[in-house]
C-alpha cells in the first residue's frame, strides 16, 4: 500500500496542451496514481492529453482558477489530502513528498510551497518578482503571518480544512485568500522549500501581472476586515483624518495671510477629519471585540480538550477494574474445580 494512496493531485488548466501531459506523467511517476484535471473549457485538446496521459478530467462549471478549485475539492474529491498545482511544468513533481510530508505527519493540514527557496534563472520577471515581495510583505503586515510566498499555487492540505475556509475570489486570488482565510480559521500552516522552473517554450501564461496584482491586493485588503479590523478601518480613517488636516491648514493659511475665506473648502475638511476620526474609533472597537472573540474561542478549546482529556482517563479508570475482577473471577473457577 502507498503512502499516497489518499493523496489526489488536483491540476486547474486552461490551454495547456503544451504540457499537460508531461505534468501529468511526471506526478504519476513520483507515486501519484489519483489526478484530478479540471477545465476550465480549453480548446487546444488539453482535456484529451491529460487523459491519455492517465488523468481523470472533468470540467468546471463556472470561469477562473478559484471557481475551478471549490468545485473540483467539493464535489470532485474523495480523498483525505489535496495536491494542488499548475498545469505549466513550473513545479517539480519530485517536491510531492516534502509538501505531502506535514500532513501525512500531522504537523499541519495546510502546506505552502515557497518558489523562492529554488527559483530557477527566468521563472519569474523582475516585475513579478517585485510584486511577489510587495504582496507577501503586506500579508504580513495586515494578517501578522510570515508564509513565505502566499502566491504560490503548489500546495497540500486536508480535504476537511479545506472545507472550514471560506472562498468566493474566482481568479489569481484564490491562493490569497486561502492565505487569509488560514489564518482566520487558525489552519496550521507549513511553508516547505520548492522548485520553480521557467514555462517551457511554447507554453503562454494565463496571468497578466497588473489586473491580477490589483486583484490581489483588493482581496488582501477586503479579507482584512474581518481579520484585521484595526488596519482595515483604520486606513481609511488616516487618510480621511490627513486629507482634512490638509484641507484645514490650507483654509486657515490662506485666511491668515491673504485674509480669503474658503468656506465650501472648510466645510469638506471638517467632514473628513470627523469621518476620519470615527471611522479610527470604530477600527479600534472591532479590534477590541475580534480580540475578545479570539479569547472566548480559545476559552472554549482549552475546555474541550480538558473534557476529552478527562472522559479518556475515565474510561482508562473503568477498564482497569473490568480487567481485574475478570480476573479474579476466573482464578475462583480454577481454585473450585482444583478443590472438585
Amino acid at each position: 500500500m502507498s503512502d499516497f494512496d489518499d493523496v489526489c493531485v488536483l491540476l486547474p488548466t486552461f490551454e495547456e496542451a503544451e504540457t499537460v501531459g508531461t505534468v501529468v506523467s511526471s506526478f504519476r511517476e513520483a507515486g501519484l496514481r489519483e489526478i484530478l484535471v479540471i477545465d476550465g473549457g480549453s480548446t487546444d485538446g488539453t482535456r484529451d492529453l491529460a487523459r491519455e496521459a492517465g488523468a481523470r478530467v472533468v470540467v468546471q462549471s463556472g470561469e477562473g482558477k478559484g471557481q475551478a478549485i471549490r468545485e473540483a475539492v467539493r464535489e470532485h474529491v474523495d480523498a483525505r489530502y489535496v495536491l494542488m498545482a499548475d498545469a505549466d511544468a513550473t513545479y517539480d513533481a519530485t517536491d510531492a513528498e516534502a509538501m505531502l510530508a506535514p500532513l501525512l505527519e500531522g504537523e499541519a493540514e495546510h502546506v505552502i510551497g515557497d518558489r523562492f527557496a529554488d527559483m530557477r534563472p527566468g521563472a519569474m520577471t523582475r516585475l513579478n518578482r517585485i510584486g511577489n515581495r510587495i504582496i507577501n510583505g503586506t500579508f504580513r503586515a495586515v494578517h501578522g503571518e510570515e508564509y513565505g510566498d502566499i502566491l504560490s499555487g503548489y500546495r497540500a492540505f486536508t480535504r476537511e480544512s479545506f472545507l472550514r475556509l471560506t472562498l468566493s475570489a474566482d481568479g489569481f486570488g484564490v491562493e490569497t485568500e486561502m492565505a487569509v482565510e488560514c489564518v482566520k480559521q487558525r489552519v496550521s500552516v507549513a511553508v516547505v522549500p520548492v522548485t520553480y522552473r521557467p514555462r517551457p517554450d511554447g507554453s503562454s501564461t494565463n496571468l497578466h501581472p497588473i489586473r491580477d496584482g490589483g486583484v490581489i491586493f483588493l482581496e488582501l485588503y477586503r479579507k482584512a476586515k474581518t481579520n484585521n479590523p484595526l488596519f482595515y478601518f483604520g486606513s481609511v480613517g488616516t487618510i480621511s483624518t490627513t486629507a482634512g488636516a490638509i484641507m484645514a491648514a490650507f483654509v486657515l493659511y490662506r485666511w491668515l495671510v491673504f485674509d480669503v475665506g474658503h468656506e465650501i473648502i472648510a466645510v469638506a475638511a471638517t467632514g473628513a477629519i470627523i469621518l476620519g476620526m470615527q471611522l479610527l474609533v470604530f477600527g479600534v472597537l472591532a479590534d477590541m471585540i475580534l480580540s475578545l472573540h479570539r479569547e472566548q474561542l480559545d476559552r472554549q478549546d482549552r475546555v474541550v480538550e480538558e473534557r476529552l482529556a478527562s472522559d479518556a482517563g475515565g474510561a482508562d479508570a473503568e477498564s482497569e477494574p473490568s480487567q481485574s475482577g475478570d480476573t479474579g473471577t476466573d482464578d475462583g473457577l480454577t481454585a473450585e474445580s482444583a478443590g472438585n
